[in-house]
């Protein structure tokens, strides 16, 4: 799973992007929050056996909260969400669950660890991996596709009962808090990881010294 600092820098990018003028250090600062949540799952793995990457990283956790808020802020006569924070407040919920999609679940579907997609309803972890490609020779190649006998037409590292995504948290299969083992943080673990974590900090220090 791609390292927490890249969900926040990721999430950041998304707020840059979709906040408008509801950007400031307050609103950035919860879409930023909404990008890691999903990694707090790792915790929930020392309980619940192969909650990384499940617990959290569902899209029926987004789905039920796009539907609140669509039914809260489109559907029903007083909104209590802009009653009580008012526009900036619409705006800036709609936004963070962007960035718990985008940049919370987005960069794990997109690594070899994989994503529970469906989880409860449907255990399984599902990986977009592969590439996409012209070729002189052979035309259009696109290995992202994967046909065999899941739900869905993705590559598959496993369930929750045979697939352990490790984590500093939780690094070896199973429950509990085991000691002697070796725990490593990642801050960055490819280059253009680090490119996207200091492309993000130039590009919030800069709109920041705009808002002053």
């Amino acid at each position: 799973m791609a390292p927490m600092i890249v969900n926040v820098a990721l999430g950041v990018l998304v707020g840059l992007a979709l906040l408008g003028a509801a950007f400031d250090r307050r609103s950035i600062l919860l879409v930023a929050l909404a990008a890691a949540l999903p990694d707090l799952d790792a915790a929930a793995s020392l309980v619940v056996v192969g909650a990384t990457n499940a617990l959290l990283h569902t899209l029926l956790v987004p789905a039920l909260a796009f539907g609140l808020l669509y039914w809260d802020t489109r559907l029903r006569d007083r909104s209590w969400l802009e009653d009580r924070y008012g526009w900036y407040g619409s705006r800036v919920a709609w936004v963070a669950l962007a960035a718990f999609v985008v940049a919370g679940i987005g960069p794990e579907l997109f690594s070899t660890d994989g994503v529970n997609l469906l989880y409860p309803l449907h255990d399984r972890f599902y990986t977009v991996v592969g590439s996409f490609l012209l070729s002189s020779q052979d035309g259009v190649i696109l290995t992202f596709v994967d046909r065999g006998e899941h739900l869905l037409w993705l590559a598959s590292p496993g369930t929750t009962a045979d697939h352990h995504v490790a984590t500093w948290v939780n690094p070896t299969p199973g429950t509990g808090l085991e000691t002697g083992v070796e725990r490593e943080f990642y801050l960055v673990e490819t280059g253009w990881q680090l490119i996207v974590v200091v492309a993000t900090v130039a590009a919030l220090a800069v709109r920041l010294w705009e808002e002053r």
